[in-house]
């Protein structure tokens, strides 16, 4: 928030939410020429899309700016639901709303805006943007509601462009603030679930699409131990929704008592067989990467590393998050060249699922990520 030029044009995205409501207001009152800008990404029965869009322009209403409605709901649906449908479909677990913030807010939504003359897009994110030269993504104030692993994808020309006006605050300050000023959106509560759809059951989301295919439930030595339904509707981790057979003998898994619970472990998509086992089985501290994107750019990382054997150099002083809320985990990455070969955590996490984003950081900055493979 310290890039200001008086009567700078920003259009801010207004989604209808208490963040991006005063995220408007700290601009207006900064002095920026600002515009509301609601996107349409999704309309169905039943979704709060025309409830946000009304609680959006009330907020507009209220600051006195104008107010404009962008329709991107065929985009959405091509960039955001099909990739989400096409990752299920081959298996991975993919975070709609990694690819959201790129193809559509700092994609098509900042596009329109820089064609429009606008200097700034802004959002609720809670992030924060640092420029030493170089734009550097920090995490926001708030460790509980911090959006950075959502931003990752962000480039040098895209963070020249974007203002995160409440990254400095915690979420409790977002809401008094708000209050103080009157916003009709204070108590509102806040939206979950996936970007611009909401608060779906994702199993359910799935089968518009993909249909039921049943298939063997085996253990990690190949015992058929019971169904499943398709193992596109399943992510690493997972201990429900899947069949065990009854009369399973307890030898059959090396037991002497009761089976305790099981976790999916991996997925043979060719075969349409789920692989489950016992909590230990469900732990891993190495895995791999693709489509890697560096903000400040593969030079800067370079600078970090320490050289190993084989031609292969590492980075150790870093932190890796692989689910958005999941905890920062001291991590190596491990280089060919300009390739990251493998990152290893320093402690064997549940659920490390191909598709999910992974992001690292390094003390509050968030210096990239990738797709785990």
């Amino acid at each position: 928030m310290n890039r200001v030029k008086k009567k700078t044009r920003v259009s801010v995205g207004m989604s209808g939410g208490v963040d991006s409501s005063l995220a408007a207001a700290l601009l207006v009152e900064k002095g920026y020429d600002v515009t509301g800008v609601h996107l349409v990404c999704w309309e169905e029965p039943g979704c709060r899309a025309p409830e946000d869009r009304k609680d959006a322009l009330a907020v507009a209403l209220r600051l006195g700016i104008p107010f404009e409605v962008l329709d991107f709901q065929e985009e959405y649906q091509e960039r955001v639901i099909e990739y989400f449908y096409r990752e299920y479909e081959a298996g991975r677990t993919p975070n709609p709303d990694v690819v959201c913030n790129r193809e559509i807010k700092f994609g098509l939504f900042l596009e329109w805006s820089l064609r429009n003359g606008f200097g700034y897009v802004a959002t609720g994110h809670y992030a924060r943007i640092k420029n030493q030269g170089q734009y550097h993504l920090l995490k926001g104030v708030d460790p509980k509601k911090d959006q950075s692993y959502f931003l990752y994808t962000l480039t040098q020309e895209q963070l020249k462009h974007i203002l995160f006006p409440v990254g400095h605050l915690i979420k409790e300050e977002v809401r008094r603030e708000a209050r103080r000023r009157g916003l009709p959106t204070a108590d509102k509560p806040d939206s979950v679930g996936i970007c611009f759809v909401g608060d779906v059951d994702v199993q359910e989301f799935l089968r518009r699409r993909i249909s039921e295919k049943h298939g063997e439930v085996v253990d990690t030595d190949g015992n058929v131990i019971g169904e499943h339904k398709g193992v596109w509707f399943y992510t690493i981790g997972q201990r429900h929704g899947f069949t065990i057979n009854s009369n399973i003998d307890s030898q059959v898994l090396n037991l002497k008592h009761a089976i305790p619970p099981l976790y999916v472990v991996s997925k043979d998509v060719a075969r349409n067989k789920l692989v489950v086992g016992f909590g230990p089985e469900t732990y891993n501290d190495l895995f791999s990467v693709r489509d890697v994107h560096w903000i400040n750019g593969f030079r800067k990382i370079s600078n970090l590393h320490a050289k190993g054997r084989a031609g292969k150099s590492q980075i150790s002083n870093l932190s890796v998050r692989i689910r958005h809320g999941g905890e920062l985990i001291p991590g190596e990455l491990t280089f060919k060249g300009s390739t990251l070969h493998g990152v290893r955590l320093s402690e064997p996490q549940r659920g490390i699922a191909p598709g999910q984003a992974v992001v690292f950081y390094r003390d509050n900055e968030c210096l990239g990520g990738g797709v785990i493979s």
